[in-house]
């Protein structure tokens, strides 16, 4: 266990602190996945946790996030097909770093076309391909290097029926780009689905502000609500309570949201 480590564990068994990260660069990472269904046998995942380039440390892709974890215990909630359907489900999942989700999906839902994707950032893209192969979730699995924003979208197409992203809205420099990128590869259907989830330590301001802009590139949210880590709190989403809440509060939640074309 690295000092980062030490310090997170620390936190959390000294102040009562929920931690937001898990793992360091390099560390593996190993979680188990139980299915609703008592007969059906528990999901093993373990990924190693990528490391960037010097000049992408920025990033914050060094981590497992606590968001990724939740989404992981929570995918039934995304309303995946249980079955295969005539025409295959695609699910994309941005900033996917060690790709813990959707290595989970690609796995419990072999019939769903999943694409993993992040930063082209040669470690991190190269430590998720390993993560993928590492789980045998190849045949179903795919990952494309992506910038959000940029203007050739192409390598992610086609367009996804549902997208996911976890703890990727800390940095409000990066929504419009995050959203130019959902835009263009959010399919123009009615049902299509952007499930955003993000942890609470993000801020409720920042959160506010990537609503507000979404609402403004033409997604609607549909959804908001405020999910306790360890816990079955809900409740709805309320940016006020911002002015009441402390460290230890914030990291007791999440934000799951999702969004959906305005117009249609």
């Amino acid at each position: 266990m690295d000092p980062e480590e030490i310090l997170s564990t620390s936190l959390g068994t000294l102040y009562d602190y929920a931690q937001t990260t898990h793992s360091s660069p390099g560390g593996l990472f190993t979680y188990t996945y139980r299915f609703q269904d008592p007969h059906s046998p528990p999901l093993t995942i373990t990924v190693s946790t990528p490391d960037t380039q010097a000049e992408h440390w920025s990033l914050h892709a060094s981590s497992i996030w606590v968001s990724a974890l939740y989404v992981a215990d929570h995918i039934s909630e995304l309303g995946l097909p249980q079955k295969e359907t005539s025409t295959p489900l695609r699910l994309m999942e941005l900033g996917a770093g060690a790709g813990l989700p959707s290595i989970l999906i690609a796995k419990a839902y072999p019939h769903i076309r999943v694409v993993a994707s992040d930063f082209p950032d040669p470690l991190l893209i190269r430590t998720l391909r390993e993560n993928v192969m590492r789980n045998d979730a190849s045949r179903n699995c795919a990952i494309v290097p992506h910038a959000w924003g940029a203007t050739d979208p192409s390598p992610l197409l086609p367009t996804a029926d549902v997208i996911l992203a976890a703890d990727t809205l800390w940095n409000p420099d990066l929504h419009a780009a995050l959203l130019r990128t959902i835009r263009a590869v959010l399919a123009r259907t009615c049902v299509a689905r952007a499930h955003l989830v993000a942890g609470l330590h993000t801020g409720r301001y920042t959160l506010d502000s990537f609503f507000r802009a979404a609402r403004e590139a033409g997604l609607m949210l549909i959804e908001a609500v405020e999910r306790e880590v360890q816990g079955n709190g809900r409740r709805e989403w309320d940016v006020r309570r911002a002015e009441s809440e402390d460290e230890r509060e914030r990291r007791r939640w999440v934000v799951w949201c999702v969004l959906k074309w305005g117009d249609l």
